[in-house]
C-alpha cells in the first residue's frame, strides 16, 4: 500500500552503521545476557539522560512491571485511565488495584489537584503517564509522595529526550519507564528502561528481569525473563547519534500542522513547549475534535480520512477504565474529563521522511471533511 499514509513510521538508521554493530556480535558471539553493545547502550543513555542509573530490558511493559516489583508495591497504585493499557496491567498483573484519577483538560495528564483525596491507608504509589510527552505536574505529585510515603513510577514511555528547566525527565519520581517499541520516536526494535537515582534498585531490577537470579546458585526473587539482547541494543546504538535530528524533523512537521489547523474552528491542538523551561520532543501531534463547532465528531473525521488513505489513531480510545476487565474496579468515579477526551482526541500522522506537503493534505482534508 505505497500510498497509505500511517500515524507513524519506524525511523531506520543509516544501515553501514548498524552493520558495523551487527559485525561486533559475530565477533563477540554475545547475543544476550548483557553483552558488550547492552553495556555500551546503558552507559550511553545514562549519559545523555543525566548520568543516572539505567537498567534495560525487553520491553517498556515488562519495564514497568519490574519497577513494581522492585519497590515492593502492594495495596493500591493511584493512575490515570487515558494511557495504553499496559500501564493498568502492569499494576493489576501484581495483584495490585489501580485506582483512576481523572486528568487535566489542558494536557491530559493526570489531575494532580485530585490524587491526594484518593489516596487512602493501602495506597503505596502514583503512576503517572507523561502522555504524549506531555509532562506531569511532576512538582505536585512529588510534594504530594513526599508527605505520604508514596512511591512515583513515571510512564515515560512518550517522553524520552524531554527536558525540564534542562534536566532529563528521568530526574523526576523514583523511576521512569522509557519504551522504545518501533514505533517510538526513539527505538532499539522493541526495548525499555528504568532510570532511577537510587543505586541500591539496580541489583534488585536486574534480578527481576533474570529469573530473580542474584548469582548461580541463589535465587531470590520470583523474576522473569525480560533481558534486552545484543540486536535491540544494537539498533538503539545505531539511532542515538541522530536523536536530536530526529527531534528538529518532526517539531518542523509539528509547526507546520499547528500552521494549518489554528484557524480551523473545533480542532483543538496542544502546545506544551509554550513554556520555556520545557524542552519538548515532538513525538505526537493529538487534536481533540469538538463535534460542536468543527461540525462532524471525532470518529467521522477518522473515517471520512481513511477514505484517502490517510491512517490516524484514536490514542487513548477507550479509556483504559473502560474495559471490560476494568469496569467494575473503575464503577462510580468521576472520570468526565478523561471520557471526553477520550472521545475526541486523534492522533495525526507524523514521523521523519514525512513530507510537508502531506501534512498540507492532512490538513486540507480536514478543513474539508464536510465538502
Amino acid at each position: 500500500m505505497p500510498n497509505r499514509i500511517n500515524v507513524t513510521r519506524s525511523y531506520l538508521p543509516d544501515k553501514d552503521l548498524f552493520i558495523r554493530y551487527i559485525d561486533r556480535i559475530w565477533e563477540s558471539h554475545y547475543l544476550t545476557n548483557q553483552g558488550p553493545l547492552h553495556e555500551e547502550f546503558a552507559s550511553k543513555l545514562s549519559d545523555i539522560l543525566g548520568h543516572i542509573n539505567v537498567t534495560l530490558t525487553t520491553n517498556g511493559h515488562l519495564s514497568l512491571d519490574i519497577a513494581v516489583k522492585g519497590l515492593n508495591l502492594s495495596g493500591e497504585i493511584i493512575t490515570t485511565p487515558f494511557t495504553f493499557v499496559s500501564t493498568t496491567h502492569a499494576i493489576t498483573s501484581n495483584g495490585i488495584t489501580p485506582v483512576f484519577c481523572d486528568i487535566n483538560k489542558s494536557d491530559l495528564t493526570i489531575n494532580a489537584d485530585l490524587i491526594e483525596s484518593l489516596i487512602t491507608e493501602k495506597t503505596t504509589a502514583i503512576m503517572p503517564v507523561h502522555v504524549y510527552g506531555h509532562l506531569c505536574d511532576i512538582e505536585k505529585i512529588d510534594n504530594i509522595a513526599k508527605k505520604y510515603s508514596l512511591k512515583v513510577i513515571y510512564d515515560a514511555a512518550h517522553a524520552f529526550g524531554i527536558e525540564k528547566d534542562s534536566l532529563s525527565i528521568s530526574q523526576f519520581g523514583d523511576v521512569s519507564m522509557f519504551s522504545f517499541h518501533a514505533t517510538k520516536l526513539f527505538h532499539s526494535i522493541e526495548g525499555g528502561a528504568l532510570l532511577y537515582r537510587d543505586k541500591n534498585l539496580e541489583s534488585v531490577f536486574n534480578a527481576y528481569k533474570n529469573f530473580g537470579l542474584e548469582n548461580e546458585e541463589t535465587v531470590e526473587y520470583i523474576g522473569g525473563n525480560a533481558k534486552m539482547n545484543e540486536f535491540q541494543a544494537a539498533m538503539g546504538l545505531s539511532i542515538l547519534p541522530h536523536i536530536q535530528q530526529i527531534i528538529e524533523e518532526r517539531k518542523v512537521i509539528t509547526m507546520r500542522y499547528r500552521e494549518k489547523l489554528s484557524d480551523i474552528s473545533g480542532i483543538h491542538y496542544f502546545t506544551p513547549d509554550a513554556n520555556p523551561s520545557i524542552l519538548h520532543n515532538y513525538a505526537y501531534m493529538p487534536i481533540l475534535v469538538d463535534n460542536e463547532y468543527f461540525g462532524f465528531t471525532r470518529d467521522y473525521l477518522f473515517e471520512d480520512l481513511k477514505k484517502h488513505d490517510i491512517y490516524t489513531r484514536r490514542y487513548f480510545y477507550p479509556l483504559t477504565s473502560d474495559f471490560a476487565c476494568y469496569r467494575e474496579i473503575s464503577s462510580g468515579t468521576n472520570l468526565s474529563v478523561a471520557r471526553k477526551a477520550a472521545s475526541q482526541v486523534l492522533c495525526l500522522p507524523i514521523f521523519n521522511g514525512l513530507e510537508i506537503s502531506m501534512v498540507d493534505r492532512i490538513c486540507s482534508l480536514i478543513r474539508n471533511v464536510s465538502k
